[in-house]
């Protein structure tokens, strides 16, 4: 929010003139945050001048420039007195004739922009034509962002027809004011005002406010312009607008401008001026914060009525985009058909006032701030009118600042006021709350008197009355909080204020005593040991956004009827391309893989950890809370009840070579093994035993996937190779691998107690044996069950090899192991390992049929 300092200072008496620098710092110690301070940074000569000629010279660069004969008159002259001067423009929004603002050499632009003559596409250019960025009025003070001032244009032809060139042009356009940029929080919509910040900068500095609200306005009678509010499915139980004021001026001259004074406000403000009405509207809403329309009463012909949106509605807004309406959109209507506005957001363009508009329709109304917000997002249109709704405007304000627009429109347009005045007013009354005064000495340490406390809850204008306790815990204070702050609901709002206004700088600063920490919890400290083991892998950890669409589902090659096709679909997605919330971490993963490869990386890892969506079978409506305070726990409860279930996973993809080529050697491209021994490698470093076997599962090759479960058969995920389909459809390299793992099934397995057994320092004795099976049992079969045979001595067991071919038959391959054995309290003798190998042999023949090769 931005504020001029002569424009700021015009509602606070008795405060010394000051600079925008000083300004600035008392709005801080009141608690708003400092933007930026604009002007006040322009050195002359700055001259108002007339084109009197031009040539357009192209450029090798493509660029096009003016050389332009300028008259600059004599005031202010550097060059050469009175004769017309040459100057190089690139802008090509004026015309012979124009009058424009010329910087001569020796000025100074803000920023420090010193001008000089210099030469320039050939010609020597004294001086420069100004855009309305580099005075620093803003992009919107110009025809469009990159053209220059012309005069004619912001001030209107009757006034610059009085303007001669040499004129200064830092005294017309107000350069020198200094404008002070603010930010307000959310919480703060009543400073998106001069007549909010005012009050601040009062309490900021001990000045007295002279609230320009405090004005006469004609009372409401039946005479006035027919309005009708019939909110049918009020948000939360109020009422989308529970106040709407319409005044009607008639015979405002078409050709009336807006006066110069109130151009220069709207152009310090950065806003651009349009057209009389318009600029009148724009001028109260700053001046007080009320937002307000202007309707071209020539297109009306019936009633206002104030409603929600009907299936099938659309409306083309100002900015000139036709909007199809949602059924929670409040409307402004014309007799309940036509649709005129989106309440609070933007006009529609078929009752906008244009140049021939004569007779206007006002609209100040108090529309509620949920509403508001949620059609300004689900129309992605944020404008002036909407960020003051969505964050709460004053409702008594209303019919002032109708009246202030009517006042303007008749004192510079000429026109007249119908006698007729409409003020359909459905407030409920605001509640008194109860605030026990040694609250915001409690809260924060300092001690702050009772009288201290009242004093400064009136300064803000809060009604209080002090109440006679019944006992120490008894609030004594009944507090009306004013009718512009509805963000003051609790005892801890009005704490804030105390403690605001007597000062931040008066909270010492202590170094807290940092209490005793509990540690990660032991789903936190799974997911770190996920990451750091692949991570320790050559796995690199990357973030996606949850969203997909129906073409990620067909590129994983995922059936018609696959339950990961089941998903949440987003009301309102980022993007119209990806509405769906993701059932797989892989499905996003392949696409961060995808664009890592195709910016150069041959070789990718990637893994990511985060939450799937997997949609409730009976979906339930959430409630909606109210943004004026914390939802209590059955609403909670109810909100969490009504979200779908979001398991976590880990996903993991890696293409190219798994071992990289050099010196040593050639490289080893990754294969299906790579992405299986990732995931037992997880499982290992969470003490959780997996078993492997082959399974069949998209987007998984069907011969070179791997089912990975818990010993009592709990899925826990799938890795191996992608289908070449898939790797086509993705653009990955070929023989991509990838896997994903449920980590909420890892989680509640490692949450065991692990037993670890004493060192020994007895030297280890192996044994290798290779058996025969059938093709159709899986390694991890024959390892369980030479496990179980082997019993408590056995220390480790690997494949070593596996051989397929006439030695051993059709259908049979050969398995070799690596059994090695270690006693804890002596040293095993040749005759026990060989017994504890025939005992491991002799349960894999009973469990799976094994044979030893070549007995």
């Amino acid at each position: 929010m931005r504020a001029p300092v002569s424009w700021l200072t015009e509602y606070v008496e008795g405060v010394p003139v000051a600079t925008g620098r000083e300004v600035a710092a008392s709005l801080v110690r009141v608690g708003l945050e400092e933007e930026a301070l604009h002007g006040g940074g322009i050195a002359g000569p700055l001259v108002v001048g007339r084109v009197l000629d031009f040539v357009d010279e192209p450029q090798k660069n493509g660029k096009t420039i003016r050389w332009c004969q300028v008259d600059v008159g004599q005031n202010g002259q550097r060059v050469s007195e009175g004769t017309p001067q040459g100057v190089v423009c690139g802008a090509d929004n004026f015309t012979v004739g124009d009058l424009v603002v010329v910087v001569l050499p020796g000025a100074v632009l803000p920023g420090g922009f010193a001008i000089s003559a210099r030469k320039t596409y050939g010609h020597v250019s004294n001086g420069m034509i100004c855009s309305a960025e580099e005075l620093g009025l803003g992009s919107d003070g110009a025809d469009d962002e990159h053209g220059i001032v012309v005069l004619q244009r912001l001030l209107g032809d009757q006034d610059a027809a009085n303007l001669t060139p040499g004129d200064d042009a830092i005294e017309l356009l107000g350069l020198a004011d200094e404008v002070v940029e603010v930010t307000v929080t959310p919480d703060r919509g009543y400073c998106l005002s001069l007549r909010g910040m005012a009050r601040e900068y009062a309490h900021a500095t001990g000045g007295t406010f002279a609230d320009p609200a405090e004005m006469a306005s004609a009372a409401p009678n039946t005479s006035g312009y027919a309005v009708r509010l019939d909110d049918e499915a009020p948000l939360n139980g109020r009422e989308g607008c529970d106040r709407y004021v319409a005044r009607v001026v008639r015979g405002v001259s078409a050709s009336a401008a807006t006066p110069p004074w109130m151009q220069k406000r709207l152009t310090q403000m950065g806003m651009r001026p349009i057209s009389l009405a318009v600029d009148v509207t724009n001028y109260v809403m700053l001046e007080l914060g009320q937002p307000l329309h202007a309707f071209d009463v020539s297109t009306l012909h019936g009633p206002i009525v104030v409603r929600r949106a009907q299936p099938g509605e659309s409306l083309t807004t100002l900015d000139g985009v036709q909007r199809t309406l949602y059924p929670q959109d409040l409307l402004i209507t014309d007799g309940g058909t036509a649709v005129l506005a989106i309440a609070g957001v933007m006009g529609g363009a078929a009752s906008e006032v244009g140049p021939s508009t004569t007779d206007v329709l006002v609209e100040a109304a108090h529309f509620d701030p949920t509403s508001v917000a949620r059609s300004s997002r689900r129309h992605r249109l944020t404008t002036e009118a909407s960020k003051r709704f969505e964050r709460g405007v004053d409702p008594d304000v209303t019919g002032i600042a109708a009246q202030r627009v009517v006042d303007l429109l008749a004192e510079f347009g000429g026109g007249v006021a119908e006698e007729g005045v409409t003020d359909v007013d459905h407030r409920p009354a605001r509640p008194r709350l109860d605030l026990d005064p040694s609250l915001p000495a409690r809260l924060v340490g300092l001690p702050y008197s009772h009288d201290e406390v009242v004093e400064t809850l009136r300064e803000i204008g809060c009604d209080v009355l002090e109440m006679d306790g019944a006992g120490p815990k008894t609030p004594t204070l009944s507090i009306l909080p004013p009718s512009w702050r509805p963000d003051l609901t609790n005892g801890p709002d009005f704490a804030e204020e105390v403690v605001r206004l007597r000062g931040y700088d008066q909270i010492p600063s202590l170094l807290p005593r940092a209490g005793s920490g509990r540690g990660a919890t032991h789903g936190q400290r799974v997911r770190r040991v996920v990451a750091n083991t692949l991570a320790g892998q050559g796995f690199v950890e990357v973030l996606t956004y949850p969203f997909v669409s129906e073409k990620n589902h067909d590129d994983l090659g995922l059936e018609a009827n696959d339950p990961r096709r089941t998903t949440v679909r987003i009301a309102n997605p980022l993007s119209d391309e990806a509405p769906l919330m993701r059932t797989s971490v892989l499905s996003t993963l392949v696409e961060a893989l995808r664009r890592n490869v195709s910016r150069g990386a041959r070789d990718a890892a990637v893994f990511e950890v985060g939450l799937v969506t997997r949609p409730l079978w009976e979906p339930q409506a959430a409630p909606v809370p109210g943004t004026d305070r914390r939802p209590d726990d059955v609403t909670l409860a109810q909100i969490l009840d009504a979200v779908p279930p979001q398991p976590r996973r880990v996903a993991f993809a890696l293409g190219g070579d798994a071992d990289p080529a050099g010196w040593w050697g050639p490289g080893r491209a990754a294969d299906w093994t790579d992405a299986v021994g990732a995931a037992t490698a997880i499982a290992s470093a969470l003490a959780v035993e997996l078993v492997v076997v082959p399974d069949e599962h998209p987007p998984w090759h069907p011969g070179r996937c791997a089912r990975l479960e818990l010993a009592d058969g709990t899925l826990v995920g799938h890795a191996g190779e992608l289908h070449p389909k898939v790797v086509a459809a993705l653009g990955v390299p070929s023989r991509t691998c990838a896997a994903e793992l449920d980590v909420d099934v890892l989680t509640v397995a490692s949450d065991v107690t692990v037993q670890a057994r004493e060192l020994s320092t007895f030297p280890v004795a192996q044994s290798d044996v290779a058996l025969v099976v059938d093709e159709t049992v899986s390694a991890a079969a024959l390892e369980s069950a030479l496990r179980q045979g082997a019993g408590e001595m056995l220390e480790s067991i690997s494949l070593m090899d596996i051989y397929r071919g006439d030695q051993v038959g059709p259908q049979r391959k050969s398995l070799a192991y690596r059994l090695v054995f270690r006693a804890p309290s002596r040293t095993l003798t040749t005759k026990e390992v060989n017994g504890l190998r025939d005992r491991a042999i002799a349960t894999a023949a009973t469990a799976v049929g094994a044979v030893q090769r070549g007995a």
